[in-house]
């Protein structure tokens, strides 16, 4: 196939939606041409520079269906956004183009016992205000509940907090359907429902752009936040799984960090992180705390540091925004050498306790170099162990040894510095993914350079080296 490579006919594009919310400001432009890929110093260092030519805002989904067809017929490249939080380049414009910005599709649309359909430009938080009203809300969300939309988190999301219950998105039933456009000469509207959510479910809008997302609710609750210390980061996971496992006691959220990462990065929760701890953070439901804080004065060596309520008489950051990628974020804010890693701790047997002795092993194989940060997560019915370690960053180079120890060592990196589908996920084509994509944008103007598979049908995933897409050498 060949992908977009270049601009098209920016200028007879752009003259064709005049009459539509079009930003052509080069400074607003950049800024919108930009999301959170510098977590990464290696796609820094390679997408700093992408930009798109201007930015268009529509307000319907009319408005999107017009914009599709003027970049089909003028040849202009096309890249979706919301709020721009994700982390690996999914909404930066490799070959310029047209930025669709779907902040206008904000509202709810309809809401009901266990269900909410709202469009993809809405806020995770907004969305989740209007749902607790009717004591409901979403299973799970990104540790950037307070700015995400929840078209992005479909688009480039995977899960977040709630899948220690609920498991991830691709999990069937944790996206009800999709309203997808498609990018033709006269685009259309597929609702996607059961198995075909997965065309668009974590695409990066290459398959099309969502404008309308049905989610799952659950009961809403109030969360306790707790945070309990340990002697290192195996035994805190151990007991994080343990935690997870127990029937009756409803959680939210379970992620354990090694020290000294809380000492060092979490300035405000900082009082309350004795030297040398490691920690369980979790999110407990109100009437579970008594049993949860039971079951942990079960645990050898278990101190209860942090209980929300119980600590403080301030308002601090929710225990969510110092996991998943907030750890990250955290780090980076007092160390801007900081960088990270996504990897499954499996180890030869894919069970408990081959995940634990893994996740052990990288521990003491890379110390401070590599501090452990798991998020516990059920996949399949069965808990496991999603690593989001830190790194001391030194060079790509020492970067890929690092990467490379971990595979070898039965913990697959799921690499966060690609921008590519393929390479941050399995290594692999999605070969539904790509029959759809053939479907739907035939001259391959959504997002392009996303998907090697469209670009390089022959690409040796075996070979281990960044892919470059030809239109971002350019």
């Amino acid at each position: 196939m060949t992908a977009a490579n270049g601009p098209g006919d920016v200028a007879a594009c752009k003259a064709a939606l005049a009459h539509l919310d079009i930003d052509d400001d080069p400074a607003t432009v950049r800024q919108k041409s930009r999301d959170f890929f510098w977590y990464s110093p290696v796609l820094k260092a390679r997408l700093d520079g992408v930009c798109a030519d201007f930015v268009v805002a529509p307000r319907t989904e009319a408005e999107v269906i017009e914009e599709l067809a003027a970049a089909h017929r003028h040849g202009v490249p096309v890249t979706p956004r919301g709020a721009g939080t994700g982390n690996y380049g999914q909404a930066m414009p490799l070959s310029g183009g047209m930025v669709v910005h779907l902040k206008h599709l904000d509202g709810v649309h309809g809401i009901g016992p266990g269900w909410v359909r709202a469009g993809a430009g809405i806020g995770l938080a907004a969305l989740d205000r209007v749902a607790r009203a009717g004591g409901q809300e979403l299973r799970m969300h990104p540790s950037t509940h307070a700015t995400a939309t929840l078209g992005g988190f479909i688009a480039g999301g995977s899960g977040g907090v709630g899948s220690v219950r609920w498991g991830g998105l691709r999990a069937t039933g944790n996206i009800l359907s999709l309203r997808v456009v498609t990018c033709e000469a006269a685009p259309r509207v597929v609702v996607l429902e059961g198995d075909n959510i997965q065309k668009a479910n974590h695409a990066y809008g290459v398959t099309g752009i969502i404008t309308e997302v049905a989610m799952p609710l659950a009961p809403a609750y109030r969360w306790v936040d707790v945070i309990v210390g340990f002697d290192d980061v195996a035994e805190a996971t151990r007991y994080g799984m343990a935690m997870a496992r127990e029937d009756a006691i409803l959680l939210k959220e379970m992620g354990t960090i090694a020290a000294p990462v809380p000492q060092a990065y979490f300035r405000r929760h900082a009082r309350f992180m004795p030297h040398g701890r490691s920690i369980a953070v979790a999110m407990v439901a109100e009437h579970s705390l008594a049993a949860f804080l039971t079951a942990t004065a079960r645990w050898t060596g278990a101190e209860v540091l942090f209980q929300a309520g119980r600590d403080t008489g301030e308002a601090l950051p929710p225990a969510y925004e110092l996991t998943w990628n907030h750890t990250t974020l955290r780090a980076l804010r007092v160390d801007p050498s900081i960088t990270y890693l996504q990897t499954a701790y499996e180890g030869a047997g894919e069970t408990d306790a081959s995940r634990l002795a893994a996740l052990a092993a990288m521990a003491a194989r890379f110390g401070d170099e590599v501090p452990i940060h798991v998020e516990i997560v059920r996949f399949d019915g069965r808990l496991q162990l999603a690593g989001l370690p830190l790194v001391r960053y030194r060079d790509e180079a020492r970067l890929d040894e690092i990467v490379a120890v971990h595979e070898a060592e039965g913990c697959p990196i799921f690499n966060p510095h690609r921008y590519t589908l393929e390479e941050g996920g399995m290594k692999a084509p999605d070969r539904v993914q790509l029959a759809f994509k053939r479907e739907v944008d035939p001259k391959g103007l959504l997002n392009p350079g996303k998907m090697i598979a469209w670009d390089d049908p022959d690409y040796d995933f075996g070979a281990n080296r960044f892919y470059t897409y030809p239109g971002l050498a350019d």
